[in-house]
């Protein structure tokens, strides 16, 4: 169950899988270092910077009246 968490899946789904009714027991079986939880904020918060990046530009776009191609 670590490695499907660190693959990115959802808890839920990890728990579906599992067969869990509940996700604490899902919780209670997956051990996440310090290195992965830093590692998931890094790549969670690159991901708004991008987003973020690409509202301020249509943002810019439609200010100035222009569409990029």
């Amino acid at each position: 169950m670590t490695d499907l968490a660190r693959m990115g899946w959802e808890l839920h789904a990890i728990a579906t899988f599992a067969g869990h009714r509940h996700t604490d027991s899902t919780l209670a079986h997956i051990h996440l270092s310090g290195r992965d939880l830093a590692d998931k904020l890094s790549f969670g918060m690159e991901q708004i910077h991008g987003w973020r990046v690409q509202m301020l530009a249509r943002l810019g776009e439609h200010a100035t009246g222009t569409v990029a191609l």
